[in-house]
């Protein structure tokens, strides 16, 4: 797998659109799977889903869409990546 970093890794403590990304890499570091939800910029909730503890996901979504967990936002990492092709 190739992995295009294009920002600094953060988290989900605020809700964030992670550098305006439109592809987000997402690890859970807590010790609990915690739920992962999508709005859009105007904080309408477009969609949710769990991430397990451990688990790394890569999530699409638009430019200005916020990410954001339930509850210990940070322990949630995100990284703004290319797309991968594998």
């Amino acid at each position: 797998m190739i992995l295009k970093v294009l920002a600094a890794e953060t988290d989900l403590s605020p809700a964030t659109n992670v550098n305006n990304a439109t592809v987000v890499r997402l690890y859970n570091g807590h010790s609990a799977a915690l739920v992962i939800t999508r709005a859009d910029s105007g904080s309408s909730i477009i969609g949710s889903f769990t991430l397990k503890n451990g688990e790394t996901v890569y999530v699409e979504k638009d430019p200005t869409d916020l990410l954001s967990a339930a509850s210990n936002g940070g322990s949630v990492k995100a990284a703004k990546v290319a797309y991968n092709i594998s």
